[in-house]
């Protein structure tokens, strides 16, 4: 009897501890999750504050408006962004060249003020390029690409080989080097991620998972800015040169190309960057040891590799 007493006393014990860890846990959870609530609003406001020192045009086109930055003089530039983007990351990307060079950099479809042309797909970004180039009165241009942005890039490169003096792809997507069987029909973080405040939850994970620092956050934010921009990179961009590989003939391309690329990327892979090499008739390559994503620490090697691309 006292020993029955005593088995039940010790599972009694046993499931309030059970329960004041959960309830430790949950307000842990909790406690992080105000703490996340408050960074994320604090970092709207200095996005907002921070977008607002760029001196943004708007050209209104067949199809709708579209925002960019257009500065600095010399040979052309046409800077094309990556996922989660918009004008402030294509300018960022190449603006320490504005001295040289003459830098367009616009808000792909749906991001930062851009509207939607059709479908949205690369050959409609490759078409919105074409005429806010005719917009601006511009013949041809280089065409620097970062990420989600090479495939609009390489897409135009194909579409107007006229308007492309050369293409620079900046740790960028890749086509493939044959048809693939399979891939992933959708491209890019789930859409309930994709708000200012689940993005800095989960931001602690951008550096085990894509070599990105926790702060990666501040630089996409306002999320629901790039929202529709970066669901159609990962429906339409992202996987267009597998699903349409036959439609990307990039040994037919006749324009010098420059790829520079980390080993330790991790958003795009270094191998599959190498194998594609081989597919450009007119390539330089450029590999990194490290400098993740976007070859952190490399930026002089990078200035001198565009210096001697644009002089060629």
């Amino acid at each position: 009897m006292q020993e029955n007493k005593l088995k039940t006393t010790r599972q009694k014990r046993k499931k309030i501890i059970v329960v004041r860890m959960i309830i430790g846990i949950l307000l842990l959870f909790l406690l992080y999750a105000i703490v996340q609530g408050i960074r994320a609003s604090r970092g709207l406001m200095e996005a907002h504050k921070h977008l607002s020192n760029y001196d943004v045009k708007t050209a209104t086109l067949s199809y709708g408006d579209v925002t960019y930055i257009d500065e600095g003089s010399g040979e052309v530039i046409l800077s094309v962004h990556g996922i989660f983007g918009g004008y402030d990351q294509a300018y960022e990307t190449v603006k320490t060249r504005k001295s040289t060079n003459r830098i367009i950099a616009p808000s792909r479809f749906g991001y930062l003020g851009s509207d939607i042309k059709g479908d949205g797909s690369p050959k409609a970004q490759a078409d919105a390029f074409a005429e806010l180039l005719d917009f601006l009165d511009i013949d041809s241009v280089f065409v620097l690409a970062t990420s989600a942005g090479g495939t609009p890039a390489i897409r135009f490169a194909l579409d107007y080989p006229e308007r492309v003096k050369g293409l620079i792809l900046f740790c960028s997507a890749m086509p493939p080097v044959q048809k693939p069987e399979s891939y992933q029909q959708y491209q890019a973080p789930p859409e309930a991620l994709m708000s200012d405040f689940a993005m800095y939850l989960i931001s602690p994970l951008f550096e085990p998972l894509m070599g990105l620092p926790p702060s990666t956050v501040e630089d996409i934010q306002p999320i629901s800015e790039r929202k529709a921009g970066a669901i159609l990179d990962g429906q339409l961009t992202n996987p267009d040169m597998e699903r349409h590989f036959d439609q990307y003939p990039i040994e037919s391309l006749k324009i010098p190309i420059l790829i520079l690329h980390a080993k330790d990327d991790s958003v795009v892979s270094f191998e599959k960057t190498r194998l594609a090499v081989t597919r450009f008739p007119d390539c330089t390559f450029i590999a990194f040891e490290d400098g993740g994503h976007m070859m952190a620490g490399h930026e002089q090697e990078i200035n001198e590799a565009l210096d001697l691309f644009l002089s060629d």
